[in-house]
């Protein structure tokens, strides 16, 4: 019973197809077998035969706009001849497509990494699939990144867990006053502010939406309780950091490229008035705790002006931190 060949490419738009497919195929493959190839691209072997031999003759006119032998492709001939396989041997203009440099790759999947870490970017799969696509795809591999906060990834998967099934999560809560409480909340979003990560949800203590950073997260538990009607009908305002009437107003001078980087802090009806490089304006903060990191995560961009005893505070900070560093050094002349 005579075996049935493939059908092959049968018009010019498949012989174009199979063309364009066969060259990063062979690129991908230094020396493969003529029947692999037909296989692969389920062809007979002439047809894989013949679109080398075209592949031969294709290129790109030089700079005397004539076929010299540096503007065509080539491949190992004697390879195909003597022994039924393909090599290329040189290629045109595929080398030359722009790429990525392996600092552009690495911020781009580092930005993707940051997006598949939230909750509301389900579709990972692609990003993931993307990420890989980007590396492939630099001059030189894109150089390693990781954007994960690793010391609390179980934190993180249990939150978004929650968040997805829209069950409750229960936890102990340090605030910044160093106060813990035992909290219950129903989770309804996670996000970063730099290296910071918060959960946002409704929190049965307070009866209100609040924010908690989750490194004063501890003991968490996912109840399995479905969340409450109350906070399935919130609708969480998009800055993160939100006013209450509690807040402490505070004047600060803000170097004015900072000024978008506290901008979740200042209230919408705060001037900000230009001085040169700086911009003079004020931010609200729930304690004065609060003021001293924000002024620890922009040092040297933003400086407290008033009220006075916030500057005590932050000044006296400021203060004790410097003197943990000459008790260190002078334990170490100690020890010399």
């Amino acid at each position: 019973m005579p075996v049935t060949e493939p059908a092959g490419p049968r018009d010019a738009r498949d012989k174009l197809a199979l063309l364009l497919s066969l060259i990063p195929y062979l690129l991908d493959n230094a020396s493969v077998p003529v029947t692999e190839v037909a296989a692969a691209f389920d062809v007979t072997p002439k047809q894989v035969r013949d679109a080398v031999h075209l592949i031969a003759v294709s290129g790109l006119p030089g700079e005397s706009h004539a076929y010299l032998p540096g503007d065509l492709f080539d491949i190992d001939w004697d390879e195909l001849e003597e022994h039924d396989r393909i090599a290329l041997t040189h290629t045109v203009a595929i080398d030359d497509t722009p790429r990525l440099s392996s600092r552009e790759a690495a911020a781009l999947i580092a930005g993707l990494q940051y997006l598949s870490s939230l909750p509301e970017h389900a579709d990972r799969d692609a990003m993931a699939s993307l990420m890989a696509k980007l590396e492939r795809g630099t001059a030189s591999g894109a150089a390693q990144v990781a954007v994960a906060p690793a010391a609390l990834r179980d934190t993180v998967a249990t939150i978004r867990s929650a968040i997805e099934q829209r069950t409750q999560l229960v936890f102990d809560y340090v605030s910044a006053r160093g106060d813990s409480e035992r909290r219950t909340v129903d989770p309804l979003r996670i996000e970063s502010v730099n290296d910071d990560w918060y959960l946002r949800g409704w929190c049965h203590l307070r009866e209100a939406v609040r924010t908690f950073r989750l490194d004063r997260i501890d003991h968490l538990v996912s109840t399995g309780q479905p969340i409450s009607e109350h906070a399935a009908r919130v609708v969480l305002p998009e800055r993160l950091f939100q006013g209450s009437a509690e807040d402490l107003t505070v004047s600060v001078d803000v170097a004015a490229a900072a000024l978008p980087l506290i901008a979740d802090y200042i209230p919408d009806d705060a001037t900000k008035v230009q001085d040169g490089d700086v911009v003079h304006t004020k931010v609200r903060v729930a304690h004065y705790h609060g003021l001293k990191r924000l002024v620890a995560r922009f040092a040297g961009q933003v400086t407290v002006t008033a009220p006075q005893d916030a500057r005590d505070v932050v000044a006296e900070w400021a203060r004790a931190g410097s003197a943990r560093y000459d008790d260190a050094e002078a334990a170490a002349a100690a020890d010399a």
